[in-house]
């Protein structure tokens, strides 16, 4: 009896340090992923604003510009063919295809604190 007590209790006592190395690599293992993460968000708070290719001639009281391809925006001529004008508009809210309270100055939605800005006025 006495040879089972002391073999369990060394089983025991080997058991421990193997728990303890699985411990501590699983805090390791959420350390690394929470440093992952903070990286991410950080550099997703760039210097870069939020931007959307909309149709200035397209504004509505109610939901701002109407948003168009990415494509208009990006022609010399900045036009939708149509006799509309696109552009890019900054760090706008955005829903159902429409997005406002932005601006159309880059240089402003940079300086306002870029993407996730709550100051500022519509343009």
């Amino acid at each position: 009896m006495a040879q089972k007590t002391a073999a369990r209790e060394t089983a025991v006592q080997e058991a421990i340090p193997a728990a303890r190395t699985r411990r501590r690599m699983r805090s390791g293992t959420v350390m690394l992923g929470g440093a992952g993460l903070l990286a991410a968000a950080l550099s997703a708070c760039g210097s870069e604003p939020d931007r959307r290719c909309v149709d200035r001639d397209s504004y509505d009281y109610l939901n701002g510009y109407r948003i168009v391809a990415d494509e208009n925006c990006t022609t010399t001529s900045g036009s939708l063919g149509k006799g509309a004008d696109a552009d890019w508009y900054y760090d706008a809210d955005v829903s159902g295809g429409w997005a406002d309270d932005g601006t159309f100055s880059r240089s402003q939605a940079v300086d306002r604190g870029g993407f996730g800005s709550s100051s500022g006025s519509g343009g």
